[in-house]
């Protein structure tokens, strides 16, 4: 009977180390799935993250002004006297061919915008209406001849007025 006592008395063994072989081999291969999965995924969107940033800090062509030097200065009729325009003029652009296409022209620039400034009328630059409308005229006539003397588009993105008296 005493070996009927230990044979209650014995436990079974262990199952074979086979599962916690297998476990470890499980842990390590959803690891490594997660590794190269995050890898993966950070450089898709760190390349994506380079191109975008590489667009964004492309670099901006400056804007140059060239101030058309002095100001413009003509008379113009009114019904019952003779009124005075003093505009002062610049001119903006990005293309550095456009500033010396405009400084290389600029007695026909001067020319075409006395014309165009002493053909106004005091009561149509009387308001910011009549002068934006002068402003876009005097912006396409600068066009024109720097379009005619470079024989491109002009590249005049700007015409601003920086003074402007009437009396």
């Amino acid at each position: 009977m005493a070996n009927a006592d230990i044979a209650e008395d014995v436990v079974p063994a262990a199952p074979p180390t086979q599962k916690k072989g297998g476990k470890k081999w499980m842990v390590m291969g959803l690891v490594a799935v997660l590794v190269l999965g995050g890898g993966g995924f950070a450089l898709t969107h760190s390349h994506g993250a380079k191109a975008s940033t590489t667009q964004a800090e492309a670099p901006k062509q400056a804007q140059l002004f060239l101030p058309l030097d002095p100001a413009f200065v003509v008379n113009f009729a009114d019904q019952d006297s003779t009124r005075y325009l003093q505009v002062g003029v610049t001119v903006m652009t990005h293309d550095p061919d456009a500033i010396q296409a405009m400084k290389d022209s600029d007695p026909v620039i001067r020319n075409a915008l006395v014309m165009l400034f002493s053909a106004q009328t005091y009561a149509g630059l009387s308001d910011t209406a009549g002068k934006e409308k002068l402003q876009a005229q005097a912006l396409t006539a600068v066009r024109k001849i720097v379009a005619d003397k470079t024989g491109k588009p002009a590249q005049v993105d700007a015409l601003y007025f920086t003074s402007f008296v009437m009396q």
